[in-house]
């Protein structure tokens, strides 16, 4: 099982939204997909139809008290489950602090879970827009990192933070293998000339990590977790389904280069 941290300390910048339509659209092309939601505000966990504070997040699990495999809930898709969050979580970064390992907790829940790691390829992780103790965690439990970013000059700020942060997680040997994966361009408007220029910046700078693919500035990419759905089923045909289909494959080719997506 591969982990990936889909992360940003910014907010407003898509990284929920991607979370939950990357995590759907690799289960629609076959792949067993986890998708932890790590954010206090479970905005993963009502997007995919799930109400907050219904359901035991993950807080139980890294405090010890819980395994990880009671905490997985099956979606109305296949091949896709969750782990949700709920407002408690926000109190686990007091309850971590505790612990001489709080950095390492989730990578260790990760790694003691045997048939949570059998049963899937990919784990997802949405994180919180913070610096916070369930971010790092997130970065530190990761094999890579997953970059969205708004494509606003003021996202460039936020990139060289996330950048940074992974670099300090890496030298401090909290996790030395992890690294950025990605970076997606969202929000991306074609008719204006500051979308292209922030893309030919990061293009600049990252070229190996720029997806080619980016998700457009769409209304029903915002409808669509209002209404518990992910774009494939609030819009499958749209623009905003089409780009996740397309990210999810340039994603698979990226981690599956001999393959043979359609």
């Amino acid at each position: 099982m591969k982990v990936v941290a889909v992360a940003n300390q910014k907010g407003g910048v898509g990284k929920t939204t991607t979370s939950i339509n990357l995590s759907s659209a690799l289960a629609l092309e076959g792949q067993r997909v986890l998708l932890i939601d790590l954010d206090p505000q479970a905005n993963a966990t009502s997007g995919l139809g799930f109400p907050a504070d219904e359901h035991d997040s993950i807080y139980a699990s890294l405090v010890g008290d819980d395994s990880l495999e009671s905490k997985v809930l099956t979606t109305t898709q296949e091949n896709l489950h969750l782990i949700p969050a709920e407002m408690d979580l926000a109190g686990v970064e007091v309850e971590l602090v505790r612990f001489d390992n709080h950095l390492t907790r989730l990578t260790e829940v990760l790694r003691d879970s045997a048939r949570v790691r059998a049963a899937y390829d990919y784990c997802i992780l949405d994180t919180p827009p913070s610096l916070g103790i369930l971010m790092t965690s997130a970065l530190a439990a990761s094999d890579e990192v997953l970059i969205p970013l708004q494509c606003e000059w003021f996202g460039l700020e936020g990139l060289a933070k996330i950048t940074r942060v992974v670099s300090q997680i890496r030298e401090a040997g909290v996790n030395e293998q992890v690294f950025i994966e990605g970076i997606l361009m969202t929000m991306f408007d074609g008719r204006t000339n500051l979308s292209r220029s922030v893309v030919e910046e990061v293009r600049k700078y990252f070229p190996n990590e720029l997806y080619e693919t980016v998700i457009p500035r769409t209304i029903r990419l915002g409808e669509a977790p209002s209404h518990g759905r992910t774009i494939f089923d609030h819009d499958s045909n749209g623009i905003g389904a089409r780009s996740y289909r397309d990210l999810a494959r340039e994603f698979l080719k990226r981690h599956q280069p001999e393959s043979t997506l359609a």
